[in-house]
């Protein structure tokens, strides 16, 4: 009698010990699929979501971004996200101008979810951040006089004619690009301001003057001077082996790639329609400025 109680208990026990275990493991399955379901649900954008607002850190400077006459914040990376993220779900975008050297910390310090405006990618970057497509580009640009008399379409060109004269502003960047393509000093003639390379261009005493696409852009709509134009084919010069043209894009923090992706597919989306050009063009961006195929991964040296 007292060996079969013994075996009831045991019998007990051993039941015991396995329901336990059963819902030991089935407990464990449950917390391991709530994880799951929380890391499916977590990343930046689905918090945005959630949140109904985004972080974005720019850099004060026009036409990138800054604020108008009205204190409203806008410029061409801030409209072009503005569009982007609301197409993502998100509807408010917290937007905060800062120092460009701040940017990249303040990303990696969570202060901000995205970063933008005239942030060019390049390889060193892309170690510390995870870049979007680019947006738009920024080259070199000429200007000379109606029909361009001359045929000048590169700084080689203006470097083989020894008629070819080239305003440019004093400490701008384009006077070394100027030299490094075989340009004489003295054919290079340097003045105070882009409104005097435009003067100097009218008047003749120079057959081209140069600066970025976007600024040679807007001087020559504020001149208003048909007797003047764009050269749209110009050649970009390759200095040391390396094209001056830059490309600026949109940064997140290196684990947001499903961020990054979601963003690219709508900047996609924008190049595609038609769209991205009519922002840029707000802003004295023109069709040269368009990115083409250019790709992050190629920036990066991917």
């Amino acid at each position: 009698m007292f060996l079969k109680k013994i075996g009831w208990w045991v019998v007990a026990l051993l039941l015991v010990v396995s329901i336990t275990a059963c819902n030991s493991g089935n407990m464990a399955d449950s917390e391991k699929g709530s994880a799951s379901g929380k890391a499916e649900e977590g990343g930046t954008v689905a918090e945005a979501i959630r949140g109904g607002s985004i972080t974005v850190g720019f850099a004060n400077e026009k036409p990138y971004a800054y604020k108008d006459a009205n204190g409203e914040l806008t410029g061409e990376a801030v409209e072009i996200a503005r569009v982007v993220l609301e197409r993502l779900g998100i509807p408010e975008m917290k937007g905060e101008l800062t120092e460009f050297g701040s940017l990249i910390a303040g990303l990696q310090a969570n202060r901000f979810d995205l970063i933008t405006a005239g942030m060019f990618v390049n390889p060193e970057r892309c170690q510390a951040v995870l870049f979007a497509n680019p947006e738009y580009s920024i080259g070199e640009a000429i200007a000379v006089k109606q029909g361009n008399p001359l045929s000048l379409g590169s700084y080689e060109d203006i470097a083989n004619n020894s008629e070819a004269r080239v305003a440019v502003m004093t400490g701008a960047v384009e006077i070394g690009y100027l030299q490094k393509s075989g340009i004489p000093d003295e054919r290079i003639i340097q003045v105070p301001d882009q409104a005097s390379a435009i003067s100097a261009l009218q008047s003749g005493r120079v057959e081209a003057i140069t600066m970025t696409g976007p600024s040679l852009q807007a001087m020559l709509e504020s001149a208003g001077d048909g007797g003047i134009e764009r050269v749209d084919d110009f050649e970009q010069p390759v200095i040391d082996g390396q094209s001056v043209r830059g490309y600026g894009a949109t940064a997140f923090r290196l684990a947001d790639k499903e961020f990054q992706e979601a963003y690219n597919a709508e900047l996609a989306k924008m190049k595609d329609s038609g769209e991205l050009l009519e922002i840029l063009q707000q802003f004295g961006f023109t069709e040269q400025e368009l990115p083409g195929d250019m790709t992050a991964d190629e920036l990066c040296g991917g």
